[in-house]
């Protein structure tokens, strides 16, 4: 939900005594007002994640004294960390084929304030979705994805996104894969939607994949994007019961209510900083 007056301070250290007490310490010293608090120890890997979420106009000296102030304390422990003003929307470009479900219900999210983001432009490689797009006042970008030659096509999706100054590219069901190249340069930048439970039926036809099997839970897998496909660190996962009575085309119908959920899902945990990583895993502080 848009909260327009915080800031987010999310953290990963080498896990030891003291650290929420000396954190939270800084914090008052500087008049903060922490309005949220998760904690997380990873027992296996012995790595400590936090976020605090802190009234924004609560620092007397602004983010800028905060950060000065709390880089000693961040260097002796050993951290990761970054603090984010929320009350700047980040801007989020969309990126679509032939598949409008995700694309309707993120606009429908973003339009009513539950999504607190800018979308500078959409993309797709087809021109669909052109008419509901501009409809909204957003720029609509069709760049086609030739089959032989793809290069050029995601040269200008590369070009549209930093002229559109992206904090993050999101997969709307863009039904291209990546160039290894692409997903390198933005890192933890990019969230797809998979339409299925990953790691199971990855590929082309999942639900058919699952019908054929005879499965009774089909799924949805929010990730990031990461050269290796389908294989990046998932945000969100969820699942819906089916039974043998139901055809691959119900497997698809109910298939696209969990994509739409569990998308949005995983877009607002990113936007509101609530999504660590450590290696190929997230924390995420929901």
């Amino acid at each position: 939900m848009k909260d327009s007056g915080s800031c987010t301070l999310t953290l990963s250290c080498p896990d030891q005594t003291g650290i929420v007490a000396r954190v939270a310490g800084l914090v008052a010293a500087m008049g903060g007002w922490i309005t949220e608090a998760s904690h997380h120890a990873d027992p296996c890997q012995g790595i400590f994640f936090m976020r605090q979420q802190i009234r924004a106009d609560s620092l007397a000296g602004g983010i800028g004294d905060f950060c000065r102030s709390f880089a000693p304390l961040a260097r002796e422990l050993g951290m990761e960390w970054q603090i984010s003003d929320q009350r700047i929307p980040k801007r989020v470009i969309i990126l679509v084929s032939g598949q409008g479900h995700c694309l309707y219900d993120l606009l429908g999210r973003w339009r009513s304030g539950e999504l607190h983001m800018d979308i500078p432009c959409v993309v797709s490689n087809h021109e669909t979705f052109r008419g509901l797009v501009e409809w909204h006042g957003i720029p609509f970008y069709h760049v086609p994805v030739p089959e032989r030659d793809k290069t050029r096509a995601f040269s200008a999706i590369r070009e549209i996104f930093e002229n559109g100054k992206g904090d993050l590219m999101v997969l709307a069901r863009f039904m291209q894969i990546l160039p290894a190249d692409f997903c390198e340069r933005y890192p933890q930048k990019i969230i797809n939607i998979h339409h299925s439970f990953l790691p199971s039926f990855v590929g082309a036809q999942p639900y058919h994949q699952a019908y054929s099997k005879g499965v009774k839970l089909v799924g949805a897998t929010c990730h990031y994007v990461t050269p290796d496909l389908d294989q990046g660190p998932i945000i969100d996962q969820d699942v819906i019961r089916v039974n043998h009575a139901d055809t691959p085309d119900h497997l698809v119908r109910m298939g696209r209510d969990v994509e739409k959920i569990v998308l949005s899902r995983g877009v607002r945990y990113h936007l509101e900083n609530r999504v660590l990583l450590h290696g190929n895993r997230t924390v995420v502080f929901t």
